[in-house]
């Protein structure tokens, strides 16, 4: 259900930009959602068709990015990535250091959106 308030939130910005533009109708808003995001591709979708009834966004498509989950070590500084199901015990793959933390993955941003 927190799909909800974060479809609503993406409604508002999307529409402000398209006040602010002269835009007629919205029709696809590409998005970048991380892997570690537990928000729902097809949840968004239907929430966004619920509240977006009656706006400049009526209609319009989700386009739906994921974002991997990169990791950075605090040794080197290596940046790499990481599968969901190996978020266990985690190193770095060039140094065996095990102190990293997450660089991406639990974002969600509107990148950017298609109108007319």
């Amino acid at each position: 259900m927190h799909e909800l308030p974060v479809t609503e939130s993406i409604l508002d910005i999307v529409l402000k930009h398209a006040e602010n533009n002269n835009v007629k109708k919205i029709v696809t808003i590409y998005l970048g959602v991380g892997e570690l995001s537990d928000l729902e591709d097809e949840w968004m979708q239907k929430y966004f068709e619920y509240l977006s009834k009656g706006t400049l966004a009526e209609d319009a498509r989700l386009s739906i990015e994921r974002i991997p989950i990169t990791m950075q070590c605090g040794t080197c500084s290596h940046v790499f990535t990481v599968e969901k199901k190996g978020l266990g015990k985690i190193q770095c793959p060039k140094c065996n250091a095990e102190n990293c933390t997450l660089k991406s993955g639990r974002e969600y941003y509107i990148k950017n959106m298609e109108v007319v």
